[in-house]
């Protein structure tokens, strides 16, 4: 991969996204057949610090080989004394993207984007993990035309209750509860005013493949493009949700011919229905999503 590339130049399909722990080479290895759009090698939560080191190299190696999929890498916070360590090794390997963890805003982005340009690095995008500090939920306006790194925005529901103090994000049947409901919104919103992806969280029992398709199911329904994972049998269910059907698909055509067909109207009828602006903006979405 040419180390001059610019970020802009790179396209990143982010339908699913699996993280594999960093110093699990027998389970990335396992990872490269699941049929993810991209892996999250992860050298944050998933390790401990006695194995970062092992990780770091563990990553850097992997990176270093042929690849046909895109590879990210969750470094440690920006904050905490690691990240300059995962970076200066995982970099010289050209990851696709680095996933950031506590990220508050655009202050965030903009550290990340300089720390890359620092060393010399061109293509790897940024995909901030943006509600896990109290502080974090009110930037999520904020990352929009900061850096053209940016390739997405995503969300999580662990590290927030246990920044401030609560039992739980979620009610007893597994629904959030108000606050991280609220935090969901936002990163939905916060991503489509920056104009990159919105990616839903991880549905943490692995096992429950039905409630984990109309969990991701919801998401496409509100406005996320994509979803991460954290079990390789997750994945065929996230992309067969965040992938339009042959039904979705036709229609999607129909209405963008409608409007072909007669490019001064603002309003048409087709089977039967009123389709205007906002349906032609939705058609274009999921041929997009193709």
């Amino acid at each position: 991969m040419p180390a001059d590339r610019a970020p802009q130049e790179i396209g990143v399909r982010l339908r699913s996204l699996l993280f594999v722990p960093g110093d699990r080479p027998d389970r990335i290895e396992k990872a490269l057949g699941s049929g993810a759009d991209a892996l999250i090698l992860d050298l944050e939560d998933a390790v401990v610090v006695a194995k970062k080191d092992e990780a770091r190299k563990a990553i850097a190696a992997f990176l270093g080989r042929p690849r046909e999929l895109s590879l990210f890498v969750r470094i440690n916070p920006l904050d905490g004394g690691m990240a300059d360590a995962d970076l200066a090794a995982i970099l010289p390997a050209e990851p696709e993207g680095i996933v950031l963890p506590k990220a508050e805003g655009a202050g965030s982005l903009f550290d990340l984007a300089h720390r890359l340009e620092a060393a010399g690095n061109r293509g790897a995008r940024i995909l901030p993990i943006a509600t896990e500090t109290p502080a974090a939920v009110f930037t999520l306006g904020d990352y929009g035309g900061v850096s053209d790194r940016l390739c997405g925005l995503t969300w999580g529901a662990e590290d927030l209750p246990a920044a401030i103090g609560a039992s739980t994000s979620r009610e007893a049947d597994g629904s959030y509860t108000a606050p991280y409901q609220l935090a969901r919104s936002l990163t939905l919103f916060g991503a489509h005013t920056a104009g990159v992806p919105a990616i839903e969280t991880v549905y943490p029992d692995f096992r429950d493949l039905e409630g984990l398709k109309a969990y991701a199911e919801r998401g496409l329904r509100d406005g996320f493009s994509g979803m991460m994972a954290i079990h390789p049998a997750q994945v065929p269910v996230i992309n067969a949700a965040f992938t339009p059907t042959e039904a979705q698909a036709a229609h999607a055509r129909a209405v963008v011919a409608a409007f072909e067909a007669d490019p001064g109207a603002g309003a048409l009828s087709l089977d039967g229905k009123m389709i205007d602006a906002p349906h032609l903006k939705a058609a274009r979405r999921v041929l997009a999503a193709l």
